[in-house]
């Protein structure tokens, strides 16, 4: 079963903002999208000038179900798109769901910013999120089974990510070289 939670939002910007939460582990030992191959999606949110919606797997059973719908969603978001981190989303989206999503706009001033340093430098409000911008302690209340929390921190994320769009605009997005894994060796 996936989870969908949508609210309307009025945004004065043209586009899409995704966002998703995931499990698993990088892999250290590539600098490419393969680092992103053991890491899946369990949320998939966006926001764009009408409102938000989150899809959340419930369960470890249902994340192939929610793979299927980002598959189908993703090509219907209005364009451009922006991501804070568009190789993570990018990466992560391409070796879990076998898509590929061209990204117009970065969020996040340089690679390695924190949302957390970037809201804060804005004056971004919290927007209830119950993890204060740590996306770990979201990994760990999804794995627990706590979807509820896990939904609230997705929202406040595209809430706050769409805030900064707004505030201080995007630059190009870092490239990412995607290499499908070679699941024969």
């Amino acid at each position: 079963m996936v989870i969908v939670h949508s609210e309307e939002t009025e945004s004065d910007f043209e586009g899409t903002v995704i966002d998703i939460e995931t499990i698993g582990e990088f892999c250290w030992d590539y600098q490419d999208s393969r680092q992103y191959q053991n890491i899946i999606p369990v949320i998939f949110g966006y926001i764009d000038k009408n409102g938000l919606e989150t899809h959340c797997a419930r369960r470890i059973e249902s994340i192939e179900k929610l793979k299927n719908t980002v598959a189908q969603i993703s090509p219907q978001l209005r364009k451009p798109l922006y991501a804070f981190n568009c190789c993570f989303e990018k990466g992560v989206l391409f070796h879990s769901c076998g898509i590929v999503i061209d990204f117009d706009g970065e969020l996040n001033k340089e690679k390695y910013e924190s949302k957390r340093d970037a809201i804060t430098s804005l004056g971004i409000e919290n927007y209830d999120d119950p993890f204060n911008d740590v996306g770990f302690k979201c990994k760990l209340a999804w794995e627990k089974g706590n979807t509820k929390l896990s939904i609230r921190h997705n929202r406040s994320c595209l809430l706050k990510e769409r805030d900064i769009l707004l505030r201080r605009g995007y630059r190009m997005p870092d490239e990412l070289v995607l290499y499908p894994l070679n699941k024969n060796v």
